[in-house]
């Protein structure tokens, strides 16, 4: 003879209690063993920046060519030239004049020159206006990035890896590295086949030169 179970028999509800060790294994908990990868697609996006320092500062414009920048030169000479060499050339005038010479019986001439002091302070000022022009030029191009032939050229001078003005004391700096493209002049002509157009010296000082317009 069998006997009903009893209800308060506990091995009675283990049937109940078997959906209950399920609940772990259900497949809603899968979805959230993902969440913690999903940073993984943004892996990549450090190595995209990698590249941007070789490339130089983003949006950089297009180089100047070597055209323009032999003509701004030009413009640029012209402004610090003209007044300076002016006051040079009536120094020398002055100290020419102020030569004589005289031929004796047998044919020998003897020169002699009286001293022209405003000659000499005339040589001296040339001088003086070529070097204060020139500083002027330079702290221009260092704090703007254009001189008045730049700016007539529509180029500027910039920092290679972020665009900025490269600052008075590295524009004298950059200013005296040009003695290495005098060498034969083959560092002024290499902007001629240079991927960013630059000079030794701008290749020293990190600098490029762009197009404003």
């Amino acid at each position: 003879m069998s006997y009903p179970p009893d209800p308060n028999n506990p091995y009675g509800q283990q049937p109940p209690q078997q959906p209950g060790y399920g609940y772990p294994q259900q497949p809603p908990a899968a979805p959230g063993y993902g969440y913690p990868q999903a940073p993984a697609p943004g892996y990549g996006i450090p190595q995209q920046g990698y590249g941007y320092p070789q490339q130089g500062y983003p949006g950089v414009p297009p180089y100047a060519g070597w055209g323009s920048r032999v003509l701004a030169y030009i413009i640029d000479y012209f402004i610090v030239g003209i007044p300076s060499g002016i006051l040079y050339g009536i120094g020398v005038g002055q100290t020419a004049s102020s030569l004589s010479c005289t031929t004796s019986s047998s044919g020998i001439s003897h020169c002699t020159t009286s001293s022209s002091g405003s000659g000499t302070v005339f040589v001296l000022l040339g001088g003086l206006v070529a070097l204060i022009g020139w500083l002027i030029l330079l702290y221009r191009v260092g704090t703007t990035g254009q001189t008045p032939g730049k700016k007539a050229m529509g180029i500027r001078l910039a920092r290679e890896a972020d665009g900025q003005n490269i600052g008075f004391g590295l524009a004298v700096v950059r200013f005296l590295c040009h003695i290495l493209d005098g060498f034969c002049c083959i560092g002024y002509l290499w902007p001629l086949w240079d991927e960013k157009k630059q000079t030794f010296a701008d290749k020293i000082m990190s600098t490029v030169v762009v197009r404003t317009k």
